[in-house]
C-alpha cells in the first residue's frame, strides 16, 4: 500500500501548475481550478443523495469534465496542454438540457433551493460553478485563457445544473 507524503512545498503559499510553473495560491490559475474542485465536491453530494441512475451517470461524466477543465485551467501554455474541453463537451449539455426540459418543464419563477438533498446539493453546485464562470472569465480578461470553451462549457454546465436540480424535484 502507497502511503502519501507530504511535500511541504505549498507551506510558503505557492503551487505548482501543471507546467511545473510555480504561482500564488492567491492567483487566478488555483482560483479558477480551485473552485472546480469545490463544484466537483458538491456535485458528489448530489450524486449520492438520489437513486436515480440518469443523474448519477451524468453527475459523474461532468466530474469527468471538471478535471479536464481543471488540468487545462492549470497550464499556462497551450502547447504544453493535453487536456481541454471542446465544443463536443458542451453540446452534450446542451443535449442533456433539452431531454430533461422534455421531461419536467422548467417553472418560470423565482426558485428557492432545499426541496430535497439532491436537488439542494446541485443548486449549490450551480452557484459554485457560476463563481468559477467568474474566475475564468477573469483569466480570460487578463489575457490568461487560451480558448473560449471553458466559458461556454461553464455558463451552458451552470444552465444543465439548474435543469437538473427542477428535474431531482420530480424524479429523484
Amino acid at each position: 500500500m502507497e502511503v502519501f507524503t507530504f511535500s511541504k512545498k505549498g507551506d510558503q503559499g505557492e503551487t505548482s501548475l501543471l507546467t511545473g510553473e510555480r504561482v500564488s495560491k492567491a492567483s487566478l490559475r488555483p482560483e479558477a481550478y480551485g473552485t472546480l474542485d469545490e463544484a466537483s465536491s458538491a456535485l458528489g453530494l448530489a450524486k449520492v443523495y438520489t437513486n436515480n441512475e440518469t443523474m448519477q451517470k451524468m453527475i459523474a461524466a461532468v466530474q469527468e469534465d471538471l478535471v479536464i477543465l481543471g488540468a487545462e485551467l492549470s497550464c499556462t501554455e497551450p502547447t504544453k496542454a493535453s487536456y481541454s474541453i471542446g465544443a463536443d463537451r458542451t453540446q452534450r449539455l446542451e443535449k442533456w438540457i433539452d431531454q430533461l426540459q422534455a421531461e419536467v418543464p422548467i417553472p418560470r419563477q423565482f426558485i428557492f433551493p432545499g426541496t430535497n438533498p439532491a436537488s439542494a446539493a446541485l443548486d449549490l453546485s450551480r452557484t459554485i460553478v457560476r463563481r468559477a464562470e467568474r474566475c475564468v472569465v477573469a483569466l480570460k480578461e487578463a489575457g490568461q485563457l487560451q480558448s473560449e470553451n471553458p466559458l461556454s462549457y461553464l455558463n451552458r454546465l451552470a444552465d444543465l445544473l439548474f435543469t437538473l436540480a427542477r428535474y431531482a424535484e420530480k424524479r429523484s
